[in-house]
């Protein structure tokens, strides 16, 4: 189902789309950041390690995202 909508985008679109993706990969690791700063003060260690592992996804995910919203752009430069 998910292609479908996929393969229904013009290319156009796609850039602004992984922008908008990128934005709410952007509040998770906002996120992960003030969970794990909060726990760290109330001596939970399940929930720092928790928060740290958000963290390093939420940061990969965000970095893979501009990598590839960076490769799409390239795309549409003039040669």
């Amino acid at each position: 189902a998910g292609k479908e909508v996929i393969t229904k985008v013009p290319p156009t679109l796609h850039t602004p789309l992984m922008s908008g993706a990128n934005a709410i990969s952007g509040i998770a690791l906002i996120g992960a950041l003030i969970v794990s700063a909060q726990a760290e003060f109330a001596n939970e260690p399940v929930v720092v390690i928790l928060g740290f592992v958000s963290i390093i996804f939420a940061t990969i995910n965000v970095v893979g995202g501009f990598m590839v919203t960076d490769r799409m752009l390239e795309m549409f430069k003039k040669k």
